[in-house]
């Protein structure tokens, strides 16, 4: 699948990282050059109702080859990169045939992939695996989803001796960032059962995520000279560095925590004397796990105030996504239907847990059941990013497949 690799490097030579800080949608200006770009190639293969919003929200149609009323299914990527690493300048390194050895990334070498550290790696001997060049990210989330979505459209146009029903295709911006599906229309989209494309490895369906809220804790002092800081001075910095050593991380923090644990992960520190912030990730596959969380830093903040009762301190708690799980319970073929397509291909599938959340989180949320699937990225918000062609490959399979199970329903 030449077209697929090629897709794939074209897309991730548009820098499309997101910016938390922007009040913009989509965050950066140059998502939308992706996007008209995908916006074009869906009207050049021959997809049906191309639309692009001003948001970015690229929509199209692979129309049905059965007669008759069947679901609508729907497929998802999203074109944005994660702020957490640059991914600018983006210089793919192709390593065909692969040997089984650490990988150095040639423009920084130090950075080097390596196999005790990825056991994957070691499964993917003679493949064909693309990394960056150790400088920014690859872009792999979620361009392989995208690559995917693209090359699976045009194999279906192409075959219309393939029995499907009507299929949509939606692309999205801002994921990294928690605003993919802000401006996703699922009435205009009018579909029954969506899948993001959004997952790593190979043979994997997300059937659960974490839940998810953000805390943005804010001390407010008072700032005078040093030389006359005696009893007026409030040090918003001291207070908030208090605050954060109390929050605990021996058993409620990633560094400590796996499987099916939650956790409380400051992730972002600002300010100054007279008013210093953190930000602070609440997770937990039981979602009404979040509110102990959010009175655990309350009861933090409580105690802070009475010891240094000039100073405000300030908890705010903002809701973001909720485990799919409970939703996907409404409509089980969207589970079952991915089994039976990856088992039609001799895929064993892998029911799989996200310490994380996908876009399918908010969608399965707001109505439309929606599991995640893999696509062969690895490593991804790091300059050790990497992807498996063949694993990629795998995907497009899948979704072919899919699309002929939902056309027996």
């Amino acid at each position: 699948m030449s077209t697929l690799l090629d897709r794939f490097l074209r897309y991730v030579n548009v820098e499309t990282t997101a910016d938390e800080n922007s009040d913009t949608y989509p965050s950066t200006p140059s998502q939308l050059d992706l996007c008209r770009m995908l916006k074009d190639e869906l009207t050049q293969i021959g997809a049906a109702e191309v639309q692009m919003t001003d948001k970015g929200i690229v929509t199209a149609t692979i129309p049905a080859t059965i007669d008759g009323k069947l679901p609508v299914i729907a497929w998802f990527a999203h074109v944005d990169t994660s702020p957490e690493f640059t991914a600018h300048g983006v210089s793919p390194q192709i390593h065909k045939n692969y040997d089984g050895r650490d990988i150095v990334l040639p423009k920084v070498p130090e950075r080097v992939i390596r196999v005790s550290e990825t056991p994957e790696l070691a499964k993917l001997v003679g493949k064909t695996i693309i990394t960056t060049d150790g400088s920014t990210l690859l872009g792999a989330d979620d361009k392989c989803g995208v690559a995917t979505i693209m090359t699976a459209a045009e194999h279906l146009l192409k075959n219309p001796n393939l029995k499907h029903g009507r299929i949509r295709i939606c692309f999205t911006c801002d994921e990294e960032i928690g605003h993919g599906v802000d401006h996703v229309d699922l009435k205009q989209l009018g579909a029954d059962v969506g899948y993001t494309l959004d997952s790593e490895s190979e043979g994997i369906i997300d059937t659960e995520t974490f839940s998810a809220d953000q805390a943005i804790v804010t001390v407010h002092g008072v700032n005078t000279h040093p030389a006359e800081g005696k009893n007026r001075m409030v040090n918003a910095i001291r207070i908030l560095s208090d605050f954060i050593s109390r929050m605990p991380w021996q058993w409620m923090s990633p560094e400590t925590t796996d499987k099916r644990d939650g956790f409380l992960h400051p992730y972002v520190l600002e300010g100054g004397v007279a008013k210093a912030s953190v930000k602070v990730l609440l997770r937990d596959f039981d979602s009404g796990e979040l509110p102990k969380k959010a009175a655990l830093l309350e009861s933090i903040a409580a105690a802070l105030r009475a010891e240094h009762p000039k100073c405000r301190i300030d908890v705010d708690i903002k809701r973001q996504y909720r485990n799919m799980a409970d939703g996907l319970k409404k409509e089980p073929r969207a589970i079952s239907k991915a089994q039976d397509a990856m088992r039609a291909l001799g895929i064993e599938p892998k029911m799989n847990i996200v310490r994380g959340g996908t876009d399918g989180s908010r969608l399965t949320e707001k109505g439309l059941p929606t599991p995640n699937l893999s696509t062969g990225m690895h490593n991804f918000h790091s300059p050790l990013e990497w992807a498996c062609l063949e694993q990629m490959e795998t995907a497009v399979k899948v979704l072919v497949q899919l699309a002929q199970e939902w056309g027996k329903a």
